[in-house]
């Protein structure tokens, strides 16, 4: 069963039993090597357009088992079928290699993020490097103190009112269009106003943007003195959780007033730009790792296009 006509097949390769739901087929591969299967079927753009046309009405799509037994497709020898499933297992290997390094990067800058920043009701981080170890305790502010608001600044546009260019236009969750024109040209913090991830923080609340830029009003815009200090708010505000600050359950906001009040705990100027160089630094390391993740992916996806017959190809 699936809701937007995509299935996803698996191998229980557990060496016991295991239960299974009586919405999904259960078989046994004969004269197939079972690798090659499960790659064609979760891979093959042939499979998939043979179940998204199994869906009759309703909002979800059913593949029985009889109904699978009627897909054709071309087959190579079962050694070719080995070497297809042993090069794509490969690939699978270095794609999760390398996704393990980008979730374990991602957990020592969480990790990381919770030592350089005080805890709740303290004043000083349990971590700080060496030059400024004995300082004293971090001051605290609110947050309309310590940036410029240009909320009234800001521009919605309507879908149709919208000139195509290529300025983007920034709404609560980052660019939702491109537009011609702007209204900002400098290094600015957005921070969402509205929507169902201020409680949910599938994503950053709060984004850096720069150049020519359009905002609308479901972004709050902030402008700070310094760049290092504008990245050690926006590292702070996606780190900690802000349900005292929203209002509204169906529809969450956070208000100008609300934001205006969150409680900044702010060091000296050097160590703000030391700690936020060093986070800056772990976030190219982070986006580097990640786009060597995305370019396996693309170099798997390429490798499946070619390896695999389209719709009435008989040769790879």
């Amino acid at each position: 069963m699936s809701d937007d006509g995509s299935f996803k097949f698996n191998i229980n390769d557990t060496g016991g039993e295991i239960a299974v739901s009586k919405e999904y087929p259960v078989f046994k591969t004969v004269g197939l090597d079972p690798k090659f299967l499960l790659e064609i079927l979760n891979e093959s753009q042939d499979f998939k357009s043979f179940a998204f046309s199994q869906k009759a009405g309703g909002t979800r799509t059913r593949l029985y088992f009889s109904k699978l037994r009627e897909w054709r497709t071309a087959l190579p020898t079962l050694l070719e079928q080995q070497k297809i499933a042993d090069c794509l297992n490969s690939a699978d290997e270095l794609i999760a290699a390398q996704g393990r390094k980008v979730d374990a990067l991602k957990a020592h800058k969480k990790g990381l993020m919770q030592q350089l920043f005080p805890q709740a009701g303290e004043t000083q981080p349990r971590l700080r490097f060496p030059e400024f170890e004995g300082t004293g305790e971090w001051s605290v502010k609110p947050l309309g103190k310590a940036a410029e608001n240009l909320d009234n600044q800001r521009v919605p546009i309507t879908s149709g009112d919208r000139v195509a260019g290529d300025v983007p236009y920034y709404g609560a969750s980052g660019i939702v269009d491109y537009v011609e024109g702007y209204i900002f040209d400098e290094d600015l913090l957005c921070v969402s106003e509205d929507g169902a991830n201020l409680l949910a923080r599938t994503y950053p609340i709060a984004f850096a943007i720069s150049g020519k830029t359009w905002v609308n009003n479901h972004a709050h815009v902030l402008r700070f003195k310094h760049g290092f200090t504008q990245k050690f708010v926006e590292v702070y505000l996606n780190s900690i959780k802000l349900d005292d600050f929203i209002t509204g359950m169906a529809q969450p906001k956070l208000n100008k007033a609300k934001l205006d009040s969150i409680p900044m705990p702010l060091p000296k100027e050097p160590e703000q730009k030391r700690i936020a160089d060093c986070l800056s630094s772990l976030d190219n390391l982070i986006a580097a790792e990640t786009r060597k993740l995305d370019t396996l992916k693309t170099h798997k996806k390429g490798l499946i296009q070619q390896l695999f017959p389209w719709g009435g190809e008989a040769d790879t």
